[in-house]
């Protein structure tokens, strides 16, 4: 219980963090556009959203793995055990615990990708290559994800 109370503390104190990060940011896009005469919002509505994203994600872990360790070691959770093995609270061992963690982490990173890539001024077109082979990349390790998920299903 010393590892899920926290782990499921700070899961709930980050999506309100997340949910209080996107009530901002929608008051201060209505205020732009209804009252007008705030500074231009075109540069932070999107790092602000994919911001929400990631807290939300890493909100996510903390939720998995909370749930999942008082699955493993405390008592099984009834209304998981409805659900089918798909579910991500509904883990029958540590390392798929594991695994289901490392998918919403790999998620995080990549968002945490895109955010500093929405950031990005290209200088060169080199530059711009090495963002091409990094979106390849990404899109690689999520293709190899979705296989080995799908061939440890089976």
């Amino acid at each position: 219980m010393l590892a899920v109370v926290p782990s499921l503390l700070g899961a709930l104190v980050l999506f309100i963090i997340g949910t209080m990060d996107i009530l901002k940011l929608t008051v201060t896009a209505a205020t732009y556009y209804l009252v007008g005469g705030q500074p231009d919002i075109h540069e932070t509505v999107v790092p602000s959203v994919v911001m929400a994203v990631d807290i939300y994600l890493v909100a996510i872990v903390l939720l998995i793995f909370g749930l999942g360790v008082y699955r493993l070691f405390v008592s099984p959770i009834e209304p998981a055990e409805s659900h089918p093995a798909s579910n991500p609270f509904n883990v029958s061992s540590f390392d798929e615990l594991k695994d289901k963690i490392a998918r919403v982490v790999i998620l995080a990173v990549i968002i945490e990708f895109f955010r500093a890539v929405v950031d990005i001024t290209f200088e060169t077109p080199l530059d711009a290559i090495y963002l091409a082979l990094s979106v390849l990349a990404l899109a690689g390790a999520l293709y190899l994800m979705s296989r080995a998920h799908k061939h440890h299903r089976e």
